[in-house]
């Protein structure tokens, strides 16, 4: 387990650091992944405030006047509303309203006055309101937000996982270098011999020299690169505490990275890739619904106003005996002559779903293109990386033989740098292809944007 990175290298044995598992480090731990996951938590709490437009609500109202020892007034009104889906709106009330100056019509029973009545839009408000809009959109915001996370998530991991490769090639190359560091002193030890004995003339030790000097200035250059790639991916390794952790020379990359990346990415199955369920399809068919809902409730809105109400009044004590004769209703009605403002909200509503719709079907077609041209990347490079390995054996086998004919005397140090020259350049170039490989596939990761 990944737990002290303050280790020594000489401390502990060196010990392999899969992707698979760094990849828990990061999807569990990371500060930007727990920030990604927040959109959900924030989803719900839309959803929480919009169905709050539709929760019961019990008001009261008192309000007295006494001056030189009179009432003028005192006024008690108290009432209990309950919202319903269709703009419909029941309303229980009791009145209860003294005074010598009170208005005449605020004059109600001794016992007080109850009503119970309902609220009704017959035009705009019945079919949509922006109460039933709200919670609609609140609804849809929970899948666009979800979307969103997944494709914030991904791009977390790509970045991640490119660091993890970059430290990966960074290793391979220090390695590399390593070993042709140890072959140039080796070589240039066997020169110095030979030259005691007066097989070779002195200036060859020069050569050999150059040589040694050179792969010395690889090396460091090599472990540079190796440091900062180190300090790069440190960036994505936090424990659960959100405490940063630092990447020591006791961990070491994945040697079989390639033959476990596509599984470690679930990419396996990379031929059969679908984008149905993508995130960023997702994430605009979301906003093509909320905005289909704006656009219903701007046609909504050229309907006229035309709210009607009923309430039966009753004292309290004779509340069960029903009298036809004691109610109250109201009417509102308004329309605007011209509409203008109506119509152009409702023509701007429509042109903001067609942007939508013309940027899924573009956003479909690019995601389909672009996942097929690198299905066709991953497989050049899988053929490419083959090909350079059969030149780096060819090279290896080319090397022995100048090596051989080097000690029987028939070869000289300059043809042997010149061929061992060439199998660096080789082996680095199948570095190179692997490193461009695990890019591609992780690339494809990214376009598909499934971090599950």
């Amino acid at each position: 387990m990944l737990l002290n990175f303050s280790m020594k290298a000489q401390e502990s044995d060196l010990k392999e650091f899969t992707l698979e598992e760094y990849l828990g480090y990061v999807k569990k731990f990371h500060p930007l992944v727990k920030q990604a996951d927040l959109k959900i938590s924030e989803a719900q709490a839309k959803l929480m405030k919009a169905r709050g437009a539709f929760d019961p609500k019990l008001e009261a109202d008192f309000s007295k006047k006494e001056y030189g020892d009179k009432n003028y007034y005192s006024l008690f009104n108290g009432s209990f509303k309950i919202p319903t889906w269709y703009g419909i709106e029941v309303k229980a009330a009791f009145d209860n309203n003294e005074g010598i100056y009170l208005n005449p019509e605020n004059t109600v029973p001794n016992n007080g006055l109850t009503s119970l009545g309902i609220s009704i839009p017959l035009g705009q408000g019945l079919w949509i309101n922006e109460r039933m809009s709200d919670l609609r959109k609140a609804k849809t915001y929970q899948k666009l937000n979800e979307a969103e996370r997944n494709i914030q998530v991904t791009n977390i991991l790509y970045d991640a996982i490119v660091s993890y490769i970059n430290w990966k090639r960074s290793y391979d190359e220090v390695e590399l270098y390593r070993n042709y560091l140890k072959n140039a002193g080796v070589r240039y030890d066997g020169v110095l011999k030979l030259i005691e004995q007066g097989d070779k003339a002195a200036i060859d030790s020069i050569e050999a020299g150059i040589t040694v000097k050179t792969r010395r200035l690889n090396l460091e250059n090599a472990e540079l690169k190796l440091m900062k790639s180190k300090l790069d991916l440190s960036n994505y390794i936090w424990t659960e505490n959100t405490i940063p952790l630092e990447l020591t020379d006791s961990l070491l990359p994945d040697k079989n990275i390639e033959k476990t990346i596509l599984e470690t990415l679930n990419l396996t199955e990379f031929t059969e890739i679908t984008i149905e369920n993508h995130p960023k399809l997702n994430a605009l068919q979301s906003k093509i619904a909320i905005l289909t809902i704006d656009r219903k409730l701007q046609a909504n809105s050229i309907l006229p106003k035309l709210n009607v109400s009923y309430n039966y009044l009753s004292e309290p004590s004779a509340f069960e005996d029903y009298r036809f004769e004691d109610y109250k209703i109201g009417v509102h009605f308004s329309f605007p002559l011209f509409l203008r403002k109506e119509r152009a909200n409702l023509k701007l509503a429509k042109l903001k779903v067609q942007d939508t719709e013309l940027s899924l079907s573009y956003e479909r077609e690019s995601l389909m293109n672009k996942i097929e041209a690198q299905k066709q990347e991953i497989n050049s490079f899988k053929k490419q990386r083959s090909i350079n390995s059969e030149l780096v054996s060819n090279y290896e086998q080319m090397l022995n033989a100048e090596e051989r004919l080097f000690t029987m005397g028939e070869s000289s140090l300059f043809l042997i740098n010149s061929r061992e020259n060439t199998l660096v350049s080789a082996q680095l170039s199948n570095i190179s292809l692997a490193n461009a490989y695990l890019n591609a596939s992780v690339s494809l990761f990214k376009t598909i944007a499934n971090p599950e």
